[in-house]
């Protein structure tokens, strides 16, 4: 039996989704080829595959009834609607995408582009790594510190561990990462939802880092309702 999707409620005329492994989608999505860069395609014309957006980690669109979305498995999809210009994106923020600020400049290309007002998005974070799972090297927690992220708050020194799979050592918080870019760029902290499921324990979900290259990915969609 396929398994429910996570729906998320982010108001009258989106609709929101992820799916859960063995989930089947209610509807074809656009996705792109995913790269771990910071490029943002502008969908304009519906019936695009995903080999035309090769190369794309940010997907955007203001047409009515075309469903976007991107694949992830560990890394932070960002679903985002602004209810009053009408527009909807979707973000693979990996971990190599945040720290390149790719959430902070999707919000601003679209505002240049749609002349949107940043107050009035509304944001959600999928499932994705969490926190304690996120074991990372000095040489990424260095990145993110170079980045200019507010280090205080989403790096953590856990010493050196216990045995157990992702204890001690330098951890990165990808969910309040991607929150801060969100606010930097004028985004309301109000307006923000985290989901909060932690890929890699949660085994409903895929997990690049507990199952390895071969696992499958999650479809985080995002539609304008016609």
């Amino acid at each position: 039996m396929f398994k429910e999707l996570l729906i998320y409620d982010l108001g009258e005329g989106v609709a929101a989704f992820s799916t859960r492994r063995e989930s089947k989608l209610p509807y074809p999505v656009i996705h792109g080829h995913h790269v771990h860069e910071d490029k943002v395609a502008f969908i304009e014309r519906p019936g695009m595959r995903q080999e035309d957006l090769r190369g794309y980690d940010v997907l955007v669109t203001a047409l009515p009834g075309v469903a976007i979305g991107v694949k992830t498995a560990d890394c932070v999809p960002v679903l985002l609607y602004d209810p009053v210009k009408r527009v909807v994106a979707a973000i693979h923020a990996g971990w190599k995408g945040t720290a390149m600020h790719i959430t902070r400049k999707t919000v601003e290309l679209i505002i240049a582009r749609h002349r949107c007002n940043a107050a009035d998005f509304r944001a959600v974070l999928g499932p994705s790594i969490g926190p304690d799972s996120f074991q990372v090297g000095e040489e990424v927690a260095r990145l993110f510190r170079n980045a200019r992220f507010p280090m205080d708050k989403i790096w953590s020194w856990r010493g050196p561990g216990d045995g157990k799979p992702m204890s001690g050592g330098h951890h990165i918080d990808l969910w309040k990462a991607n929150n801060w870019l969100l606010e930097q760029a004028g985004v309301k902290p109000d307006k923000i939802k985290v989901c909060g499921i932690d890929t890699f324990t949660d085994k409903s979900f895929f997990s690049y880092r507990r199952e390895g290259a071969r696992c499958g990915g999650i479809i985080n969609s995002i539609k304008l309702k016609s």
